[in-house]
């Protein structure tokens, strides 16, 4: 049997453009949770030379500095907040956020439960009203755009109630990246609505909910399955007449399980780069993986910059 050719890898013009344009801004003040190890301490140092974030490294003292001479990095002219341990690094790194001395969230070392914890805390977490979600921002090889996956991170079997922040957060989120016209499918197994699969029922409720203004700020369609969501022939051929059929740059899929499979997918099997944000907390927060290229951890670091701009002028403009 021949050797399966090697996935087309992304020439990373998407990521690179994010880039550009979050070092365009001011440096967001990011509080790094236990970057103890060699990755996530490379990634926050690497992002401040770039002058994208201004780190606050959260985590106990003589583990950084062991971490840091082990990789050859150097911290002088980081600030650093002791903690005792990745528990206590979250909580220390929400805190720096609770005080107003931190704009913006990194996941370190910790796994990615601690440090959410931390977040949605009743008494002491920085959550809002609006859900929490996580979206990938894909850039996929032979796809001119990147597209917005969510949630494939943070929400195991959302609501119709739950999809509704989940969705806006994602359409939010696009307009931050500057996306003139935000194109939102909501994903199914199919393009029609059939009582036996529930996901198509909430993809009609979700889009009527749009046409009441219940969710803004993008053309939306669903429910669709994935080939006519971003393939034009596809949509041709179903006759499927729609703005976002075969179009869509925003892709919302009907539990994590779906997501995670989706994106996964796309890294492995077509070569596509995955950067990661958590939205919907007081402020955006950074969750890369080990697994991810540089670029793709500085492009994460980029769309933090470029969300927390975006909620600043909003609010100015809110301001009479």
């Amino acid at each position: 049997m021949p050797d399966m050719p090697a996935p087309q890898r992304s020439d990373h013009r998407k990521y690179e453009q994010l880039v550009a344009a979050a070092k365009a801004l001011k440096p967001l003040r990011v509080a790094v949770a236990h970057p103890c190890d060699a990755v996530s301490l490379e990634s926050a140092i690497q992002a401040a030379k770039l002058c994208l974030i201004v780190p606050i490294l959260v985590g106990p003292p003589a583990r950084l500095m062991d971490v840091a001479a082990r990789a050859g990095l150097d911290l002088a002219g980081f600030e650093i907040v002791a903690s005792e341990h990745s528990h206590d690094s979250a909580d220390k790194a929400v805190a720096l956020v609770r005080a107003g001395r931190a704009d913006g969230l990194m996941k370190g070392s910790l796994h990615t439960d601690e440090l959410m914890g931390a977040v949605v805390a009743r008494d002491t977490g920085v959550r809002t009203a609006r859900r929490i979600s996580h979206c990938f921002i894909m850039d996929v090889p032979g796809h001119d755009d990147a597209l917005i996956i969510t949630d494939a991170a943070v929400n195991i079997a959302p609501t119709l109630e739950e999809k509704v922040d989940i969705v806006q957060n994602a359409i939010d989120l696009a307009h931050a990246l500057g996306v003139e016209e935000v194109r939102v499918a909501i994903l199914s197994a199919m393009e029609t609505v059939n009582p036996k699969v529930p996901s198509t029922i909430e993809a009609a409720a979700l889009c009527k909910m749009a046409d009441r203004g219940q969710i803004t700020g993008a053309l939306i369609d669903g429910p669709l399955a994935l080939d006519n969501a971003i393939n034009v022939e596809a949509a041709e051929i179903k006759h499927i007449t729609s703005p976002v059929a075969g179009r869509a740059n925003v892709l919302v899929v009907p539990d994590l399980e779906a997501g995670n499979m989706l994106a996964k997918s796309l890294s492995f099997l077509a070569g596509a780069d995955a950067a990661g944000i958590i939205l919907g907390a007081r402020v955006p927060i950074i969750l890369t993986s080990r697994a991810d290229s540089e670029l793709t951890r500085l492009a994460s670091c980029a769309v933090a910059v470029l969300v927390a701009a975006a909620r600043a002028a909003k609010a100015s403009a809110a301001i009479p």
